[in-house]
């Protein structure tokens, strides 16, 4: 019997060669905000092994909105870089999609020369530094940034983007009550909080036109108490499908208080206080980082009951994400009526994951879930730092 994973899939006029999708995985691999050789070469291998979309990670859509020096950061001056890796993934069949973001209030203030932005002024434990709240003026003006940022990412080739409202970033800080107490018109109620996302998605999709994919993911929790919640979520979920979403990906975690809640599996504290170069986050990571970064067994498809209430909110795909790690994992997802699979480690892992699923040369991934590749992302670039020492088979 054939499997649905290998079989196409139509996404807003965007031809999918099977259902599964490289999830957005920081690679660590753009110095000076470029998309560097490593980089390019990194998303043509997904595409050789595979993968139907490769997602390229963390884009900032401003040069205000990055946490690392390596991040991602679109303007004129990396377009040919990016043109060059969309190339590359086309060449090998394959569609390129890009995570666009802005960081807000986790900000790195060193990297961006300036405080950083937020819904609400917070102080932020991992950066030391508290952002300042943003006026109607910025509002505005990042909405224009999203909306410049997804146009150039189609001038650069990109098939699709990917609109990044989780984890803690900056549209999920209007979206969470933890981080959003304003008192205007994007701020208390739920559909005063998620105003600033649906306008970034609304005019984008007045910018792209009716028929070009616009992916968002989306938290269906923070991880904590008096953060997102999942009747939220599902507000949410139903409120950007209306402005012009094409697909969802539900996810969780916040990135400043529970970063480890969509990885789940080992924290590498150590390995993450090695690489970091601010040393006021280094010492902090080394004394408090088991206190700081809290840990969650890594447990298969553990995001499957949320994401099926996303699922049954809306009319536009819904992705499933959330370690689906076998074969047998992804064909459940989807006999479940979710569109497609995005995966991360499993590729990080194994370029040619895919490949090797469906040759039937593997029907899951060795991936320990160790994490030491999130800590390899901040000291040259993401790799499988476990393959490398010679630690699995």
């Amino acid at each position: 019997m054939p499997h649905v994973l290998f079989s196409p899939y139509l996404l807003d006029g965007l031809t999918l060669r099977n259902r599964a999708i490289r999830a957005g995985c920081f690679e660590g691999m753009s110095s000076g905000g470029l998309a560097s050789p490593e980089l390019i070469e990194h998303h043509r291998a997904l595409a050789a092994g595979g993968i139907a979309m490769t997602t390229v990670a963390y884009c900032g859509v401003s040069g205000d909105g990055r946490a690392f020096s390596t991040e991602l950061w679109m303007r004129d001056e990396a377009l040919p870089g990016l043109q060059k890796l969309t190339a590359a993934v086309h060449d090998e069949g394959a569609a390129a999609s890009i995570q666009l973001v802005h960081c807000g209030f986790f900000a790195g203030p060193r990297v961006i020369g300036t405080r950083p932005l937020g819904a609400s002024v917070k102080y932020c434990a991992f950066r030391n530094s508290r952002c300042r709240e943003m006026t109607a003026r910025d509002i505005e003006e990042k909405a224009a940034a999203f909306v410049s940022a997804a146009v150039m990412a189609r001038k650069a080739g990109f098939d699709a983007v990917e609109v990044h409202a989780g984890h803690g970033y900056l549209l999920s800080q209007f979206l969470s009550p933890w981080t959003n107490r304003r008192r205007d018109d994007f701020g208390g109620s739920p559909e005063n909080r998620r105003r600033f996302p649906c306008l970034v998605i609304g005019r984008m999709r007045e910018a792209l036109g009716p028929v070009f994919p616009i992916l968002v993911k989306m938290n269906v929790s923070d991880g904590f108490n008096g953060g997102i919640s999942m009747e939220d979520a599902v507000g949410n979920a139903r409120a950007f499908e209306a402005a012009g979403a094409s697909a969802l990906v539900p996810s969780i975690g916040f990135t400043a208080r529970t970063p480890f809640a969509m990885l789940r599996g080992r924290v590498p504290v150590f390995e993450m206080a090695a690489n970091e170069k601010n040393p006021f986050t280094r010492l902090s990571l080394i004394l408090f980082g088991k206190a700081l970064v809290r840990r969650y067994p890594f447990t298969r498809m553990f995001l499957m009951e949320a994401a099926r209430r996303v699922r049954d909110a809306v009319n536009i795909p819904v992705a499933y994400i959330g370690g689906a790690v076998s074969l047998a994992d992804m064909e459940q997802a989807l006999s479940e009526g979710f569109a497609f699979v995005q995966i991360g480690r499993a590729t990080i892992r194994d370029s040619g994951f895919v490949n090797g699923l469906r040759d039937g040369s593997l029907t899951e991934s060795d991936c320990d879930h160790c994490n030491r590749c999130v800590a390899a992302m901040d000291g040259g670039g993401v790799w499988c730092v476990s393959e490398k020492l010679g630690l699995m088979p």
